[in-house]
């Protein structure tokens, strides 16, 4: 008697099942694809925007998926993705680049050359301060030597200015004799009318410097003709913050020494004219 032949499984083969939920699979993948691909723009570049500032994922903002290229032309581009999103931000960094150097020649065009134009030099600009200062400090010097002139004291003090400052020069022997850094009674009338002088005119700050001649002092209270020179300026800055009303804030002096000759040291006139107290009436405006 022969087999008996068993009956098939019921139901769909296996195979199919699996077959199925591929299908399945698949039709869900198209499906996010397709909703990718219609996405809002404007929401999407926010996104792109918020993680490029928080995780610096997309250096140059790239928005590869807001146009849909990738996407809605099919999945075999995603292989290309690297490349287009580095070829995005390049592109987009050449584009602002480009934009801004025609910004930057549009506001060239539209601003005067009236003394603020970037184009115009620092050395242009210090110039110009600087003939400024020249024609300030001019117009003071005119008017102190008039005072001085109205004094009667053109003989005892020379006035003179540079772009900084407006200088009085006062001979050593008119102040002290030889080797002391003790005022002259006679020298007190002057440095009365020079405090009204500075009074009037010093609106900044003023300096009082001793100088010296290259002659070694031969003195028991000073060592040499730095200490002299120092002791000199001290004495002028100390009579006339007590007898005028100048800000003794505002005024400094030093000693120079035989630092600064303005003269020949070798001849008697040159170390007499070095032998001097010279007082800087610097710019306000400086």
């Amino acid at each position: 008697m022969g087999k008996k032949q068993e009956d098939p499984p019921a139901g769909s083969p296996a195979w199919m099942a699996t077959f199925s939920d591929l299908m399945n699979l698949l039709l869900c993948f198209f499906v996010l694809l397709f909703s990718m691909s219609t996405i809002d723009e404007a929401k999407l570049n926010e996104i792109i925007a918020s993680m490029n500032s928080s995780f610096s994922i997309f250096t140059a903002g790239a928005t590869s998926i807001g146009e849909g290229i990738l996407i809605s032309n099919g999945v075999s581009q995603l292989n290309d993705l690297a490349e287009y999103i580095n070829s995005m931000g390049a592109a987009e960094d050449a584009e602002t680049e480009s934009d801004n150097i025609q910004e930057y020649d549009a506001s060239q065009q539209a601003v005067p050359n009236d003394g603020t134009n970037p184009e115009q030099t620092y050395e242009d600009l210090s110039e110009q301060v600087e003939e400024m200062q020249i024609a300030e400090n001019e117009q003071l010097a005119e008017l102190i030597s008039e005072a001085v002139a109205d004094s009667n004291m053109s003989d005892q003090i020379d006035v003179s200015f540079t772009a900084q400052y407006v200088l009085l020069t006062m001979k050593g022997a008119l102040l002290f004799d030889s080797g002391s850094a003790s005022l002259k009674a006679e020298s007190e009338d002057v440095l009365d009318k020079v405090a009204v002088i500075l009074e009037r005119y010093a609106g900044g700050e003023v300096e009082i410097n001793g100088h010296t001649d290259t002659v070694p002092i031969k003195s028991a209270k000073y060592a040499d003709n730095e200490e002299l020179s120092s002791a000199r300026a001290l004495s002028v800055f100390y009579y006339l913050v007590e007898h005028s009303t100048l800000d003794a804030t505002k005024i400094k002096h030093a000693g120079m020494g035989e630092r600064v000759p303005i003269a020949d040291n070798s001849t008697e006139e040159g170390r007499a004219k070095n032998r001097r107290v010279e007082i800087r009436i610097y710019n306000s405006s400086k």
